[in-house]
Order: C-alpha cells, then sequence, then structure tokens
C-alpha cells in the first residue's frame, strides 16, 4: 500500500535610474560588507517564487477541478500539473528577458521588475473566475497568467544570488549564496503550511469554494513587502557594463554555450528530486487517503523545515572546504538513500514516511545550498546574469517542472511505483562530472572561494 495514495493532500538608463538609487551605484565585486538588510531584501522574492509555485502543486488537485473538470480525474490532475510545467517552460523567455535587465540595467532593476510581477500574478490567480463562470477561457487565462509568472521568476533566484555573491567577501560567499536557498525554503514551507492550515480550519467544501485562492492572495502581499525592500538595495552591476553593445543572452549562448551545458547538468539532480518527494509524491500519489491531508502536509512541512535549517550548514561547509566536497557528499547520499527512502516513503507508518522524506531531503539540500554560489562563480562577470539564468532556468524548465507529469507518465506506463528512484539516479549520475570539474570551472572563470 502507498502512503501517497492515501492522501488527498516554494531607453536602458532611464529605467536605470528609475530603480537605483541617485549617487554612484555600480561597484566592483566582493567590495561591500552583506548588511542583514541586503540579504533580506534580496532573497525575499525567492520565499515569494517558491512559496507560489509550492502553493500551486499542493493545491493541483484542487486547481484541476476548477479550471479542468473532466470525468476522468487522473485527466484533470495531468492538466494542472501541465500548466505548472508551463510556468517552468516560460523561464528560458524571461532568462533572455531578466538577463537583458540583469547584464545591462542592473541586478536591482531586474529584481524590484521580476517580483511586481510574480505578485500581480498571484493576485490574478486569486481573483481569476473558474471554469463553471468563464468555461475554456477560464483555463487559457490560468496559462497565460502561469506563462507571466514563469517569466518573471526567471530573474529572481539567479538575479538575487549574483548581488549576494558579488557583494561577499572570499571566503564567504558559499554563505551568501545559501541565504537565496534559504529563503527559498522557507518559501516552501510558507506554501506548505498555510494550505495544511486553511484544511484544519475549513471544511472540504469551503477549501474547493474559495478558500484555495486565499495562498495566492497572500502571495501578492509579499511581493509588495519585498518590492519596498529592494529599493534600497545596492547594486553590484561591473563598471562599463551599460555602455556595453549587443545581447548579452547571445553573447553568452555564442560564448559560453558549453558552460551553460553544464550548468544544467550540474542542477538536474536538485531539481528532479525536489519535485519527486515535495511536489509528485505529496499532491498526484494522494489518492487513497487513510491518512489526512493534514497529515500529509505537516510531514512534508516538517521536513522543509529541516532542510531550511541545513542549508546554511551547507554553506558554512562549502565555504570551509570546498563547492566539490559538499556537492559531492551530497551526491552520493542521494545513490545511497534513494533506494530505501522511497521505501520507507511507502509505508503505512507516519514515523516511516517522515524518516524516508528526511533522509532524501538531507541528500539534497547540499544541491540547493550551493547551486547559486556555484553558477556565480563558473560565469564571467559582464555576462553573469545571463549565463547564471539561462543555465538555472533550461533545467528547471526541462527537468523542473515535468518532473511530475515524467514521474506520472513512468508509474502509470510500467506499473512499477519505483520508477521515480530510477529516474533520480540517472539524473544524479549525470552530474557527478561536472561536480568534480567545479574548481577547473570556478578557476576559469577567474573566480575563487578562497
Amino acid at each position: 500500500m502507498l502512503y501517497f495514495k492515501r492522501n488527498g493532500i516554494c531607453a536602458n538608463g532611464v529605467l536605470a535610474l528609475m530603480l537605483s538609487k541617485p549617487e554612484g551605484i555600480i561597484m566592483p565585486e566582493s567590495s561591500s560588507k552583506l548588511s542583514p538588510r541586503s540579504i533580506l531584501a534580496a532573497s525575499s522574492g525567492n520565499v515569494l517564487e517558491w512559496y507560489d509555485f509550492t502553493v500551486y502543486g499542493f493545491l493541483a488537485p484542487i486547481i484541476a477541478t476548477q479550471f479542468f473538470p473532466s470525468t476522468d480525474k487522473l485527466a484533470s490532475t495531468l492538466s494542472a500539473f501541465a500548466v505548472l510545467a508551463v510556468g517552468y517552460a516560460a523561464r528560458p523567455i524571461g532568462s533572455v528577458i531578466f538577463g537583458h535587465i540583469g547584464d545591462r540595467i542592473g541586478r536591482k532593476p531586474a529584481l524590484i521588475i521580476s517580483v511586481l510581477l510574480m505578485g500581480a500574478g498571484s493576485l490574478a490567480i486569486a481573483t481569476l473566475p473558474s471554469y463553471e463562470t468563464l468555461g475554456v477561457t477560464a483555463a487559457l487565462l490560468l496559462v497565460l497568467i502561469r506563462v507571466v509568472q514563469g517569466i518573471s521568476v526567471a530573474g529572481e533566484y539567479t538575479a538575487s544570488g549574483v548581488l549576494l555573491v558579488e557583494q561577499a567577501n572570499q571566503g564567504s560567499r558559499a554563505r551568501a549564496g545559501a541565504w537565496i536557498a534559504f529563503a527559498m525554503m522557507w518559501g516552501c514551507v510558507l506554501g506548505s503550511a498555510v494550505p495544511a492550515g486553511l484544511n484544519s480550519l475549513l471544511t472540504s467544501e469551503e477549501m474547493a469554494d474559495w478558500g484555495w485562492r486565499l495562498p495566492f492572495a497572500l502571495g501578492g502581499a509579499v511581493a509588495i513587502f519585498s518590492a519596498i525592500l529592494r529599493k534600497n538595495l545596492t547594486e553590484t552591476l561591473p563598471a562599463g557594463s551599460r555602455e556595453e553593445k549587443g545581447s548579452p543572452v547571445w553573447q553568452s549562448l555564442k560564448h559560453h554555450s558549453g558552460l551553460i551545458f553544464q550548468m544544467v547538468l550540474l542542477l538536474i539532480p536538485t531539481a528532479v528530486i525536489y519535485f519527486v518527494i515535495y511536489v509528485y509524491a505529496v499532491s498526484y500519489l494522494s489518492a487513497e487517503a487513510e491518512f489526512s491531508s493534514a497529515n500529509a502536509l505537516d510531514i512534508t512541512t516538517a521536513n522543509l523545515i529541516v532542510m531550511a535549517l541545513f542549508v546554511p550548514v551547507c554553506g558554512w561547509a562549502a565555504d570551509k572546504f570546498g563547492l566539490r566536497p559538499v556537492f559531492m557528499a551530497g551526491a552520493i547520499g542521494t545513490l545511497l538513500l534513494v533506494w530505501p527512502c522511497w521505501w520507507l516513503m511507502h509505508q503505512v507508518s507516519v514515523p516511516r514516511v517522515f524518516l524516508g522524506q528526511f533522509g532524501l531531503t538531507l541528500a539534497s539540500t547540499a544541491g540547493w545550498a550551493l547551486s547559486i554560489t556555484a553558477l556565480t562563480l563558473m560565469a564571467p562577470a559582464r555576462l553573469r546574469c545571463s549565463v547564471v539564468a539561462l543555465g538555472y532556468n533550461i533545467c528547471l524548465a526541462i527537468f523542473g517542472g515535468t518532473t511530475p507529469l515524467v514521474a506520472t507518465y513512468l508509474v502509470n506506463r510500467t506499473g512499477d511505483d519505483y520508477a521515480p528512484v530510477y529516474y533520480v539516479v540517472v539524473a544524479t549520475l549525470v552530474s557527478l562530472p561536472v561536480i568534480w570539474r567545479l574548481p577547473k570551472l570556478i578557476r576559469q572563470a577567474g573566480n575563487s572561494l578562497e
């Protein structure tokens, strides 16, 4: 018997002047000390990004009935997950837009614009009429909103991470980048905790009728708060970048396509594992409920908190021992734990299910904690936002948002509930060569952690 099957269940100059402080903002890398306010401002948008996408994943069964009604429950749920995938598929487009903004106008304008667009999308979903009112138009509007959000968040994680790592002193860059993952995880925690709280306060009918809209309305409020904080961010755009000619995205693709491909390989297991254990497992395979939806979300929330608390530890370890050893420890841990942990997550006992998800959570935390620091240090300074955004968002588009669909297809096609395990193993194996070459790739970009 599967635990998951029992549960119903994160002109250029003018724009730059408008969004920047008036005094000379452009500064060389690593020349300023990070303040708590800067960390909060830069990372706050990541709370919203992952809160919104986590909420959508957990509420997918309800959203399916609201916008994709069908007598076939599987078809409705797959449609809802397809919209999740569409949002991720739009990220490469956002990489082009926000890569240009980040490398030619500034990191700060990219962050303000992205968080406002994301918040507007959340409010739009909260107020969007259902299929019953608008018919197929409602579903089309939902897809459009998710596309806009996918474009907007393409620059969020990468631009905020680039800004913090560039401001950090040498010897603390992994910890600086880890704050982005820390914020991201708390967004996931909120994205799990808010639906769990609503499930305990509202009836199933109330949740399906109007309660599911409340988490998205909250996302809009977070966006406003983040945009206000970001008005006082310090810019880290390299001097002379605004005068550079040509598209930074095109230059990135033309001269650094091999590097971008290696970034994708490095991030594949991070994306796949997260969406297997937190989106696919909890949202889709939660059909036959001997355990309540609240129990399922409580287990997930607890493990997301574990991941959030473990992220700074990974950052500290990477600053002390290097990126490669910590990345490698996470990859080897995944290969050793994925099979027994997946077995535990299919048991009836709540403690066993928690322990299974806990093991995979610890194994995958290093990837999330260190990704943005590794990508930033691998990228050339004048094209940094574009290269990092392309590597990160191409990976998430192909291997992140599609993972629930792929896992669902594999299980239904093969009849093997362990099919997602094979997917995780393959994803981890292809990243190992890049992990091994990390020090060399960082040196080639003229950077280091020392």
